[in-house]
């Protein structure tokens, strides 16, 4: 028996840092959404009690260190789970790309094993354990559109937003997280009005929620790798509505209502950097 799940992406249409915490982490409010471009996970039960790691990346580890193993380990340890299972990971989303896909195969690992193995625990619980791999792996457990609040654990539901295309546009770096975040002095940020983008969801009202996109992280990114912040300068000059960084970065992404517009947008920045993509959020 072979379980499949999809490993869709995740889209920043807000990310705020609130403060510094004792533990050392940041307090943050992101409001997030998925995106159809997705990694793909094969789940296949193994006699021997190992996980087994299967991918073709020469920038993504096979071993311990990859999120999807370590959803895996977490999992099998939780719930006292005595088999092996190899993991099959078709990796469609850029690495190091601030679009969340590392945390998409741990949370499609966790929902898929948790049919393999018949478990039945809720999504709920799963997203609770998700917390403990990475911060975005709780939002990837339910995917759809969200507001994340403390380290990224904490999870409320919004509304989808009302449809439009996506372009994204990755260019040749990656970015560490890490970094990004060491960078942080949280009086120096721009704070985005992430209560803007909320209700701009609640109302389905596209350009009020495009004026509101916001990334308190942007800037940094940007001081950093000066190509991130030509990329959107780009992007705005092309003609998308809503244009914004998603995560850490590299990836810049814009927002279009029209098909048409959307594929002269595609085809023009595939002109600036190789990995460009035109997908739709999931509405």
């Amino acid at each position: 028996m072979t379980i499949y799940e999809k490993a869709p992406a995740k889209l920043n249409l807000s990310l705020d840092i609130l403060r510094k915490r004792t533990d050392g982490y940041h307090d943050v409010e992101m409001v997030m959404t998925t995106i159809d471009l997705c990694d793909r996970i094969e789940l296949t039960p193994l006699s021997d009690n190992q996980i087994e790691v299967t991918l073709w990346s020469q920038f993504v580890p096979n071993d311990e260190r990859n999120l999807a193993y370590q959803a895996a380990k977490v999992f099998k340890e939780t719930y006292h789970i005595h088999q092996g299972v190899h993991i099959k990971i078709d990796k469609c989303i850029p690495v190091s790309a601030g679009l969340g896909g590392g945390s998409a195969d741990a949370a499609a690992v966790l929902r898929g094993l948790n049919r393999l193995w018949n478990v039945n625990v809720s999504m709920k619980e799963l997203a609770q354990l998700g917390a403990t791999i990475s911060s975005d792996v709780s939002f990837c457990v339910y995917g759809n559109t969200a507001i994340a609040r403390g380290r990224g654990e904490e999870i409320e539901p919004l509304p989808n937003p009302p449809p439009c295309w996506v372009v994204l546009a990755k260019p040749d770096i990656g970015v560490s997280t890490r970094t990004v975040f060491q960078q942080i002095e949280i009086e120096k940020l721009q704070h985005p009005n992430t209560n803007g983008v909320v209700r701009a969801l609640y109302t389905r009202n596209f350009k009020e929620m495009c004026q509101h996109l916001g990334n308190a992280l942007e800037d940094i990114t940007m001081q950093m790798y000066p190509e991130v912040k030509r990329l959107k300068e780009k992007m705005i000059k092309a003609g998308a509505t809503g244009v914004l960084m998603s995560g850490s970065g590299p990836t810049v992404y814009g927002l279009v209502e029209q098909e048409r517009k959307a594929k002269r947008i595609y085809n023009g920045m595939r002109g600036f950097c190789k990995e460009v993509f035109l997908v739709r959020m999931f509405s």
